[in-house]
């Protein structure tokens, strides 16, 4: 594979849903994506084979993993493990780097329907 160099600027925004955006830049074996969520936003309960590693550019996620609840705000990161269910809401709008080894085929195949479905929570 060639080496690939770009900019966050120039990698197309997909829009998933009224309430969550991104752009997804790959390699063969790992990715990273740019994701935007709007307060309140649901990334619903779901699990794959890639290690992520969450880092928190602005606003906070709260995520609902291996049996409890877990805030990361901005600066902060947090890795999930492989095949861990995961849910995340976001606390206020929120943008977020993921970075996946092995890299989420269904993404790039456009074959991740539950974040296209625009869930939110409503606030307390």
């Amino acid at each position: 594979m060639p080496v690939n160099y770009s900019s966050w600027e120039v990698v197309p925004l997909e829009s998933m849903s009224d309430v969550i955006s991104r752009r997804v830049f790959s390699g063969e074996r790992g990715m990273v994506a740019q994701v935007f969520l709007k307060k309140d936003a649901v990334v619903p309960l779901h699990s794959h084979e890639s290690e992520q590693i969450t880092w928190i550019m602005e606003g906070a996620l709260k995520f609902e993993l291996d049996g409890r609840e877990v805030v990361v705000r901005k600066g902060e990161l947090l890795m999930i493990p492989s095949n861990m269910p995961h849910r995340a809401v976001a606390l206020e709008d929120t943008v977020d780097i993921d970075i996946f080894a092995p890299i989420r085929q269904d993404w790039l195949d456009k074959d991740d329907r539950y974040l296209r479905r625009g869930e939110t929570e409503i606030s307390s």
